[in-house]
């Protein structure tokens, strides 16, 4: 079968290699990828890996390099294991891809997504959505209904990131917002705060393509440039009740400036959200949090029991994710036209997708 595989930095190959066997455990699925996203981990490993992708066995799933990468798809269930019954063969599903022991600490107390022993379908595991074929754990399948689309089921998974980081944020009917970076999963945050009910919206992207496609998504909201030398603080306080600043920050691009401006933006007892992943130590003014009493929020991938509820918000015309996907290639083209087209400092590409299977 055809597979887009990691070897290392920047040496991403599309490969004929075996395909899985159909002799499965008794809780696998095998499943034919659909629509197969690439993500910005999949970026950082291809412009500075190895960093996830395993170069030794991984702990728990064995996997190593070379990796079939793509955890964020859609798919077809093939086959299942005699004691699967939550899906069919034909089923359309969207993948959940964390997969972790059951029976650890984290695993007794069902949040799976914080196992130390965790590993990730197209980073650490055998199986990728960038595959013809791949075969999953039960668990990992969840049976979308017909009114979501392809693309829009292989969207669940970033979408649940950016849903978590809004929770986690307590973000209402109501709420005064700062979403700070607006790629993927800042734009994506963005529709959740919508979603949400947030009342005032303010975005902070240094990108002018992104900016517009901030207004695009969500007219209404503020959207700045935080180089451009204005007094940004001063707009956002003028817009808050009493002048006081947003009641929820939520940074998404992983930058210390980022960061620093949602301390600064949010009032007093309010709540900051790291969504976005810091590839270095960043350096705060902690006297100012401590002076405005402020709630750090810090988030890791997302509660695995999220899936239904995403879907249903993407079902209902409330999370409208399909919005933020700026071009789908075919995977021979995934190099050119996709991670080198990411990596475009102009911004001109949000959300890149990959057609794998027959029904995409």
């Amino acid at each position: 079968m055809k597979a887009i595989r990691y070897h290392a930095r920047r040496d991403i190959r599309l490969e004929d290699v075996a395909p899985p066997s159909e002799d499965l455990k008794p809780d696998q699925v095998l499943v034919e990828p659909l629509v197969c996203g690439i993500c910005g981990t999949d970026l950082h490993e291809y412009v500075a890996g190895p960093i996830v992708t395993p170069v030794e066995p991984h702990v728990y799933s064995g996997a190593t390099l070379p990796q079939i990468l793509g955890h964020e798809f859609s798919a077809r269930v093939l086959a299942v294991g005699a004691d699967v019954t939550h899906v069919a063969p034909g089923d359309r599903v969207s993948i959940q891809p964390l997969i972790s022991p059951r029976d650890d600490y984290y695993g007794r107390r069902g949040l799976y997504h914080l196992s130390e022993k965790m590993a990730c379908v197209g980073l650490s595991w055998d199986w990728g959505g960038l595959g013809e074929r791949a075969v999953l754990n039960g668990y990992n399948v969840f049976k979308v209904p017909d009114t979501i689309t392809d693309v829009q089921a292989a969207m669940i998974e970033p979408a649940a990131v950016a849903l978590y980081g809004v929770d986690r944020g307590g973000v209402e009917a109501g709420s005064s917002v700062l979403v700070s970076g607006i790629g993927p999963i800042g734009a994506l945050t963005l529709l959740a705060v919508k979603a949400a009910g947030a009342a005032t919206i303010f975005v902070s992207e240094t990108n002018p393509n992104r900016r517009a496609l901030a207004k695009e998504l969500v007219p209404e909201a503020v959207v700045f440039d935080p180089t451009a030398g204005d007094d940004i603080l001063a707009t956002i306080r003028a817009a808050t009740e009493d002048g006081v600043g947003v009641d929820v920050a939520l940074e998404c691009v992983g930058a210390e400036a980022s960061l620093n401006l949602c301390a600064e933006a949010v009032r007093r007892r309010g709540t900051v959200v790291q969504v976005g992943l810091h590839t270095k130590r960043a350096a705060i003014d902690a006297m100012l949090w401590a002076l405005k009493d402020i709630t750090l929020e810090a988030t890791w991938c997302y509660p695995t029991t999220i899936w239904p509820r995403v879907a249903t918000m993407i079902a209902s015309g409330r999370f409208p994710v399909e919005r933020i996907v700026t071009a789908t290639i075919r995977p021979e083209e995934v190099v050119d036209k996709g991670f080198e087209a990411l990596l475009d400092p102009t911004g001109r590409n949000m959300k890149i997708l990959v057609a794998m299977g027959s029904g995409a």
